[in-house]
């Protein structure tokens, strides 16, 4: 399945329910499974990690649908490597992108 057909998935499944729950609780429930990938991450746990990225992108695609943001629209922001340099890979010289 490709980033579109995931992304219309999840609203098939979770729109009513994420909608009801509102924007910002949603986004609550993002950052609580951006934890739990964290801890995964950091104590090195990697039969986890599939399944808390699996979440993350999962509340991320519920937050685009509520939001009217297509994720696959979004990701082309990076076609072309560096959205700042437009290399691949990045040759900016900070960090902070």
């Amino acid at each position: 399945m490709n980033l579109r057909e995931f992304q219309e998935r999840i609203g098939e499944t979770y729109l009513r329910k994420d909608s009801d729950r509102g924007l910002f609780e949603s986004y609550a429930w993002l950052v609580e499974e951006i934890g739990e990938l964290a801890g995964a991450l950091r104590h090195g746990r990697p039969e986890d990690l599939t399944h808390e990225f699996s979440d993350c992108l999962a509340w991320l695609a519920s937050l685009a649908n509520m939001a009217g943001v297509d994720l696959e629209t979004a990701a082309l922001r990076y076609a072309d490597g560096c959205p700042r340099c437009s290399s691949s890979p990045c040759l900016c010289q900070d960090s902070t992108h």
